[in-house]
């Protein structure tokens, strides 16, 4: 009996509830599997606390241990260098996304991505972070780059350079570390009417590069810790 009732409690639609964003149903509709609107609370629950693909350009994650949310912009949603060019676009087994950018020979690199600020968790501090790979180590000329960070939200504009290396293996005065490094940083303070706009551009352009893979940008919400 005890076992029954404490099986219903977990079953339980307005308990669960209370673990999702107000805006689950318009998040859960704008992905692929908006069929999942009409099961229980709990089980939403567990669908949107994995990463959930939104058409072939976005994808969304509830963060279990705060209850806020993170996206993914992917390569297709950003405006990328060369990105025009058919042969930049690729498909990779391991990526969330069904397309990936491979730069394979520039002399500039620039992504810039944007974003609703509205859709994103209100009073936290935002991190976000570039998502790639590269295709061959041994070829990659993006080591100890003069990298300029640009972010706007809400029309609120600040830039900085940082010389970054793109290559973890090699003595840098920043290293990037796989979905461990954010680029930049902001906080959402009141989620009002605006975008959320990053961009990352080169500032020396002395020779060309290849072999960079570009998943995409990730906005992720700063551990309190942190």
């Amino acid at each position: 009996m005890v076992s029954h009732a404490l099986r219903s409690v977990a079953d339980c639609d307005a308990v669960w509830e209370k673990f999702l964003p107000s805006d689950y149903k318009s998040i859960i509709s704008g992905s692929s599997s908006s069929s999942l609107l009409s099961p229980g609370k709990r089980r939403i629950y567990i669908f949107i606390s994995v990463s959930i693909p939104f058409s072939f350009k976005m994808s969304f994650q509830l963060k279990k241990e705060s209850g806020k949310k993170c996206y993914m912009l992917g390569a297709r949603a950003l405006s990328v260098i060369w990105g025009d060019t058919p042969s930049t676009w690729k498909s990779l087994p391991e990526s969330r996304f069904s397309e990936v950018a491979e730069l394979k020979l520039v002399w500039w690199l620039e992504v810039k991505g944007m974003i609703d600020i509205r859709i994103l968790s209100y009073n936290t501090n935002y991190a976000a972070y570039l998502v790639f790979k590269l295709r061959n180590k041994r070829t990659i000329e993006f080591r100890h780059r003069a990298v300029g960070l640009h972010i706007n939200v809400g029309g609120i504009t600040s830039w900085e350079v940082r010389r970054v290396s793109l290559d973890p293996s090699q003595n840098g005065t920043q290293h990037v570390r796989e979905r461990e490094d954010g680029w930049m940083e902001f906080f959402n303070e009141f989620g009002d009417d605006g975008t959320v706009q990053l961009c990352l551009r080169e500032i020396d352009t002395s020779y060309y590069k290849q072999g960079l893979i570009i998943e995409g940008i990730e906005l992720r919400p700063k551990d309190t810790g942190s």
